[in-house]
């Protein structure tokens, strides 16, 4: 081999190896880092064929292996993004249009309006966020990484929001939530790091039901947050096990600081039996906002049956390294049969949660 088809080959070996690195159910950072790139290894591993191409397509030596291992990966990248592909049903159905007031009655979804924004701590940006609030005018609002400095900022939109839940603090995994709805309760709670929050409320929806409501940012794993994932993804399973014994609507947001396509996530999904409302529709990439070749979807919303979709949306930049989403909902009364397959946990599931959590807790 030439040194042009030793560079290829090697490069071949490298994309396909990280590209199913995270099949390896293992929880160290270096491992589960994996789970977000497949995005760019798609584009590496089609960049790859190209060049084997170029070169004349050689299959001699051990260069039979570029074909086939990037279109291994190709295939498997395909397969984690095409549930958020127009190629897929949707889980979460696409609401009709709303009646006119004369036809309105006691029993008419309700609609459901939530912004989600993690805004980066030390950001300074707050009047544009203000304005984002303003200009979308969401029935609740849930902003991440928040400090005492960032509450004082927000403090204007306060006379719109009379209802909150406020936990700031200085390690970025401060958490401010606002509602217009009546909140019942709420809780805040510390469910696997003594310093990292979770909000629970539950909301008065105006039509007798109760909506319950959770926010969440876990801590990721990576070399300068956590050495594992078992924090984050314990977390995760609680609040999804939480969820599936609700049978009034339910809607889980915020960072997890994991991707749609992970084992983790898709593990919640079964968990909790909740739906994602991108599978369908896009990806929706939240993060990073500054580099546009390093993008995956961090920021999240999922809902139970009871919904249906009007809109969703990724909201400017305000400063931060997230983009903010948005989605308008209708809530109905009574859970609507899923358009595809509904997420559904087996005894393995349910044994890996158990697990999971049981080692998270040290019980």
């Amino acid at each position: 081999m030439n040194t042009p088809e030793t560079v290829l080959l090697a490069y071949a070996v490298l994309i396909t190896v990280v590209s199913f690195l995270n099949l390896i159910r293992i929880d160290y950072w270096w491992i589960r880092i994996w789970d977000f790139p497949h995005l760019q290894l798609t584009v590496l591993a089609f960049t790859g064929l190209v060049a084997w191409g170029a070169l004349g397509a050689p299959t001699h030596d051990w260069f039979w292996l570029v074909p086939v291992g990037l279109l291994a990966a190709l295939t498997y990248q395909g397969w984690l993004i095409y549930p958020f592909t127009p190629l897929h049903k949707p889980l979460v159905a696409r609401a009709k249009p709303a009646p006119t007031q004369s036809e309105q009655d006691p029993n008419a979804p309700v609609p459901i309006r939530l912004l989600t924004a993690n805004v980066f701590m030390d950001n300074l940006e707050s009047p544009q966020v203000r304005s984002l609030v303003d200009a979308h005018a969401p029935d609740l609002v849930l902003v991440l990484e928040t400090n005492k400095r960032w509450q004082n900022d927000l403090k204007p939109i306060e006379a719109n929001y009379p209802y909150r839940v406020h936990c700031p603090l200085e390690n970025t995994y401060g958490m401010l939530f606002y509602s217009r709805l009546p909140i019942l309760h709420s809780e805040l709670r510390f469910l696997i790091q003594d310093d990292i929050p979770s909000v629970y409320v539950q909301l008065d929806t105006g039509n007798g039901q109760r909506l319950h409501f959770y926010g969440v940012h876990p801590m990721p794993p990576s070399p300068t947050e956590h050495y594992r994932s078992t924090e984050r993804d314990a977390e995760l399973l609680l609040v999804g096990r939480e969820a599936k014994q609700q049978t009034e609507p339910v809607i889980v947001a915020g960072d997890l600081n994991d991707v749609a396509w992970s084992h983790t996530t898709r593990l919640f999904q079964r968990i909790s039996g909740l739906l994602d409302p991108r599978v369908g529709r896009g990806l929706y990439n939240t993060f990073n906002a500054k580099y546009f070749f390093l993008r995956w979807p961090l920021d999240h919303v999922f809902v139970s049956g009871h919904f249906q979709l009007e809109r969703m949306r990724r909201l400017p930049n305000c400063g931060s390294d997230h983009f903010p989403m948005f989605i308008s909902l209708l809530l109905n009364g009574t859970p609507q049969e899923p358009t595809a397959e509904k997420p559904a946990a087996d005894a393995d599931d349910q044994a890996e949660a158990r697990e999971t959590i049981a080692e998270a807790t040290n019980t």
